[in-house]
């Protein structure tokens, strides 16, 4: 089964950055897309922040 939330180890693996970089960005995508704290970052949305392939993205982390 697929997960459609984005954790930070998934951000430091698409990336190759930092744990301390990807909570960054995780949070920098979270004001991007207008999400409160408790919401959530989905993988689409990530991979479309990064300017990404969603297929490629999700070949990486599944």
């Amino acid at each position: 089964m697929k997960r459609i939330v984005l954790h930070t180890k998934d951000v430091m693996i698409i990336t190759g950055k930092s744990e301390r970089y990807s909570r960054k960005l995780i949070k920098k995508m979270k004001e991007h897309y207008l999400k409160k704290s408790h919401q959530y970052v989905s993988i689409k949305e990530c991979a479309e922040y990064l300017g990404l392939d969603f297929d490629e993205v999700e070949e990486v982390l599944f």
